[in-house]
């Protein structure tokens, strides 16, 4: 399989004429390629992309919603405004005929990176050693397709922020253990909210490879990858503190990607789509500190002006990868496929699409 990095290098780089182009020609030009590729195209835009682009979007969502759209599709080209891994998923889940565009190689994520395939499978024989067969792994969506294939291998499935409680209970049904990959916060938040105690989970550490223990091995019901989403871990237990100091009538809701200090301190936390329907079914006036990204703050605080919104770091910023798709980017993607040309594509090879697929399907 081709790597991310091979991809970049193989891929043509976007013309310098679409950097100076001036962003109203830009939106004329994205809208009238999008009108001529007709149903051919379909647009997926996350949560956390730019306006300039969402604004393009056929659907938006969050990393659940966009895999169930991707997977309901019949257009020739699928353009994922999102990053690497949910472009990957979006090609596991359609067919032969589709191609999966990204607009920017470069937008990644760095959480998904933090687990790669070499270093799990060295994760995996070690804990099979110390626990034997009593593991099941399930991995967050926001993991490269590798990932996602060991664990289809090992039995086990995928989870997002919107179903991570569902998928825990069902895997802890199937083995007594489970190893959850990459992020150890999602991983920690869910398990504590059923039931299991912290001195029960373990944190494997993928650079020293070792295991991290708090409790006899025999006791151990979670081992935790440690990995976490840069953006996340920006909110703070102080800024909550300061916050109910000096505003303790605001609400506070936040990602489940942050600390377990952070979501324990808050009054509410859960998935992108659960923030948003939360403040959609608040009251005019209500108050709000959302620990999220900027992007999306932002456009609640534009969508919902009769509500006082506002993020919960005052000096957070966007999803640097994220952000790496805009409008020139898309607009240069839409240009080429009208011309016939194919960049960026995104392609997963047919044995792990095979053992991906077992993962994510258990989830969908």
């Amino acid at each position: 399989m081709t790597t991310m990095l091979e991809q970049l290098i193989l891929t043509d780089a976007m013309p310098e004429s679409y950097l100076q182009a001036n962003m109203d020609e830009l939106y004329e030009r994205a809208r009238a390629a999008k009108t001529k590729l007709g149903s051919r195209l379909f647009i997926l835009g996350h949560h956390y992309q730019k306006d300039e682009v969402i604004q393009f979007a056929d659907a938006t969502g969050d990393s659940l919603q966009l895999a169930q759209v991707a997977a309901q599709q019949s257009a020739d080209y699928l353009v994922f405004c999102g990053v690497h891994f949910m472009a990957e998923t979006a090609d596991i889940l359609s067919t032969e005929k589709q191609a999966v565009v990204l607009p920017d190689m470069r937008a990644g994520c760095s959480m998904a990176d933090m687990a790669d395939i070499d270093q799990t499978e060295r994760a995996w024989s070690e804990l099979q050693r110390v626990f034997g067969e009593t593991i099941i792994p399930l991995t967050y969506v926001n993991s490269t397709a590798a990932i996602k294939a060991f664990v289809g291998r090992y039995g086990g499935a995928t989870v997002t922020s919107s179903n991570a409680e569902k998928m825990v209970r069902w895997a802890l049904t199937q083995k007594e253990r489970l190893l959850f990959l990459p992020d150890q916060h999602l991983g920690r938040n869910t398990t504590v909210k059923l039931g299991i105690k912290l001195e029960e989970m373990a944190i494997w550490d993928p650079i020293r490879n070792q295991l991290e223990l708090n409790c006899p091995a025999d006791d151990v019901k979670v081992i935790l990858w440690k990995g976490h989403c840069s953006v996340h871990m920006n909110f703070l237990p102080k800024h909550i503190e300061n916050l109910r100091m000096k505003e303790p009538d605001r609400r506070i809701l936040v990602h489940p990607e942050c600390t377990y200090e952070v979501v324990h301190a808050s009054d509410d936390a859960g998935s992108t789509k659960y923030i948003i329907d939360t403040i959609a079914a608040s009251t005019p006036g209500s108050k709000w500190a959302i620990g999220t990204e900027m992007n999306l703050v932002n456009r609640l605080i534009k969508d919902y002006p009769d509500r006082d919104i506002v993020s919960l770091n005052p000096y957070m910023c966007p999803c640097l990868t994220m952000n790496r798709i805009d409008l020139p980017h898309l607009t240069w993607v839409l240009e080429s496929l009208v011309e016939g040309r194919v960049p960026n594509q995104i392609t997963v090879d047919t044995k792990r699409t095979k053992e991906a697929k077992m993962a994510l399907e258990k989830m969908l």
